[in-house]
């Protein structure tokens, strides 16, 4: 089977410095796979270069069979893929209603298709639906993280890359966005998950990547990385009272 996405030996670097070295990694459609790793690992940068924000240094980009290295962000959106950012990026000042319109330019002139579309997202976030006239700076940080989500999800994206979904919020809260992302799964969007909590990310994933000082140090299905003993020291029992059971 041909994967939906494909990286081959992508390097990112700040000018001298490479902070990413040769990173490789596929998803198939429907699959979540997530690139665990410590701060300053790179994951940041290279969900930015596989979004076309960063140039990449060598190798290829492939969305769908095509090329997609040398297109610009817009292009990858208007593809299918798109990017929920770690600060969010939301407009503060705008309503949630906004918000979520503004993610469906690429079919803004789709009206049938967009009402449809703020439905699935209301559905799913049913939070956003009550608060849909309130300003998106006033919402909790866990119905911010659900508006970047559903403000992705009104692009009709076939991958979505996260990044740090669950940084800053209580459990409960991360407990519910893990189970988000699972059921976006269910609808048959490939997700490639960046997280520092690796056990939800695990947990959650159907594969894993293991990133250190920018290249991949492991890789395998995400149960059997959750039984691996040398992840189990470095990363899993740091995360033992907060793994969320998603």
């Amino acid at each position: 089977m041909t994967a939906l996405f494909q990286a081959e030996d992508v390097h990112v670097a700040y000018g001298r410095v490479e902070a990413v070295r040769g990173v490789s990694l596929a998803l198939e459609a429907g699959q979540i796979v997530t690139v665990i790793g410590p701060n300053g690992a790179g994951k940041t940068t290279l969900l930015a270069a596989l979004m076309g924000l960063l140039p990449a240094r060598g190798g290829s980009i492939r969305f769908d069979g095509v090329d997609v290295g040398a297109l610009e962000v817009e292009d990858r959106v208007e593809r299918g893929m798109c990017l929920v950012p770690e600060q969010r990026a939301l407009f503060a000042d705008m309503t949630v209603a906004d918000n979520l319109l503004l993610g469906a330019w690429p079919h803004r002139r789709d009206r049938s298709g967009l009402r449809r579309r703020l439905d699935e997202v209301c559905s799913l976030f049913p939070q956003l639906a009550q608060r849909r006239g309130q300003s998106a700076g006033t919402l909790s940080g866990g119905e911010q993280q659900m508006l970047a989500l559903g403000r992705a999800l009104m692009s009709r994206p076939r991958l979505l890359l996260l990044d740090e979904p669950s940084l800053g919020l209580a459990p409960l809260v991360v407990r519910e966005i893990f189970r988000a992302i699972i059921g976006l799964r269910a609808r048959g969007v490939a997700i490639l998950l960046v997280e520092q909590n690796a056990r939800a990310a695990l947990e959650t994933a159907d594969y894993g990547y293991v990133l250190e000082t920018g290249e991949i140090a492991l890789h395998g299905p995400a149960a059997d990385l959750l039984r691996d003993p040398r992840l189990a020291a470095l990363y899993l029992g740091g995360d033992a009272d907060a793994g969320n059971g998603a």
